[in-house]
């Protein structure tokens, strides 16, 4: 049942906006590739869409460490090319790019000179399972998946806080199967989860003393993989990248399917973003190395990256 109405959610067919030029994809075996695409050679698997001020999009590609940036007329550039694991990113007001990278921690590269940093390489001392996705709540606040190889057969997913200002790292999260995209409502007082290989939407509570409290289940899907990177729009909707089943679902906030975003290209749909001040979505398709485009009923919701401005 997908909705109180029982009536099937509408389908909005997405289209191919661009995707990464030939001279751009490497073709050659990756440990990334061994490791999740057996016996594949993996030319490339973007993911982490987010929008700067200026409108650009940035990209990961996650088997051969790099960064992209894409132009408002479709151009492609490398802006960083450093051998880590990147996969979510998130724009910060003062501009920075934030990296959740698989191996190396929460990074921070600079677009300018493409200099990468290490902001949280550890938790004191011990490395982290594999860090996948992160966000900024509205006071800036960084949550952030630790995800690993975790799964149904060993529920030790963990997602954290950190509050950047005070240096202060809280564990939110010790017990989920496979942590993956993460967003905070608009108000700063709910925290949605999508947990990949539970193949459901948590959804918790954010009390004022930042805990969380009843973490569960928003929306249940199905299929070989599960929910992926996720967006609001600024009617209180959540839209989601489902990894397996051909496009992103939107939730209403009742955690209602109204609307099924559909591939043209692939089934791989693994994140989105808004593009700012617009009811535009764009998407990635990992498998084709793909950016699709589509309209949705709502602008999407104001980022922390364009509330406010660097001091």
């Amino acid at each position: 049942m997908w909705n109180l109405s029982f009536t099937p959610p509408q389908i909005i067919e997405a289209q191919v906006l661009t995707r990464l030029p030939d001279e751009l994809r490497r073709p050659v075996p990756s440990n990334w590739a061994d490791a999740n695409k057996p016996g594949q050679i993996v030319d490339c698997f973007l993911e982490g869409p987010c929008f700067d001020r200026a409108g650009n999009l940035y990209l990961t590609d996650i088997p051969h460490g790099r960064i992209f940036r894409v132009t408002s007329d479709l151009q492609w550039h490398c802006v960083a090319d450093y051998g880590g694991w990147p996969n979510g990113l998130a724009v910060h007001a003062d501009g920075s790019v934030w990296i959740a990278d698989y191996r190396q921690g929460i990074l921070r590269l600079d677009p300018k000179t493409g200099v990468i940093s290490t902001m949280l390489g550890h938790r004191n001392s011990e490395s982290f399972k594999g860090i996948n996705d992160l966000t900024f709540d509205p006071n800036g606040n960084l949550y952030f998946t630790d995800q690993g190889q975790t799964g149904l057969h060993d529920p030790t997913g963990r997602v954290y806080r950190w509050c950047t200002d005070s240096g202060k790292l809280d564990l939110l999260l010790s017990n989920a199967p496979s942590p993956n995209g993460i967003a905070i409502s608009a108000d700063g007082k709910a925290l949605f989860l999508a947990v990949t290989r539970a193949n459901q939407i948590w959804r918790a509570p954010l009390l004022p003393d930042g805990s969380i409290s009843k973490m569960g289940a928003f929306q249940t899907f199905y299929g070989s993989s599960g929910p992926d990177g996720m967006a609001l729009d600024s009617e209180a909707r959540l839209v989601v990248a489902h990894a397996s089943l051909g496009g992103a679902f939107v939730l209403n906030a009742r955690g209602e399917v109204t609307h099924f975003v559909k591939s043209p290209s692939g089934a791989t749909v693994t994140n989105l973003a808004f593009r700012p001040d617009s009811m535009q979505i764009v998407m990635t398709e990992s498998a084709t190395g793909s950016l699709l485009v589509a309209n949705l009923p709502a602008v999407g919701l104001e980022l922390y990256s364009h509330k406010q401005s660097a001091e």
